[in-house]
């Protein structure tokens, strides 16, 4: 049996691409606190490679930032690809099939401010009235 289930937290924004047959696919690496003795001095996170597929793949895209907390499921995989100095590397991840939003509302980042590029609305001046 092939089955992963990890929660930890964005080590970064997930990066979004697209197959030449216009597949998506999101790859983003988490955070999982290991359990380690308190007097010990070695790492106290593991770090996992993540890649997700399609549908799932813009919904994570779209939805996750640097440092919010998830919970993925998915299998193990390990594909392997010639470097540029001739020698064979080996990576293995995480393939998502199923994630959720964790911790805390407030962890989600901020929603973009009228005005920005992002909401593409204007902003409005102070004493504009919303027409509704």
């Amino acid at each position: 049996m092939n089955l992963v289930i990890l929660k930890g937290r964005l080590t970064k924004d997930p990066e979004i691409r697209y197959t030449q047959s216009g597949k998506a696919v999101a790859s983003f690496s988490i955070a999982t606190d290991k359990r380690v003795a308190q007097n010990s001095q070695g790492p106290k996170a593991d770090f996992h490679n993540c890649i997700a597929w399609e549908t799932l793949a813009e919904t994570i895209g779209n939805n996750l930032t640097k440092g919010r907390e998830i919970l993925v499921r998915g299998h193990l995989q390990t594909r392997s690809y010639d470097a540029q100095d001739g020698s064979k590397r080996y990576v293995t991840e995480v393939v998502v099939t199923y994630f959720e939003f964790c911790g805390k509302k407030s962890d989600a980042p901020a929603p973009a401010k009228a005005g920005t590029a992002a909401s593409g609305f204007g902003q409005l001046a102070d004493d504009e009235e919303i027409p509704f």
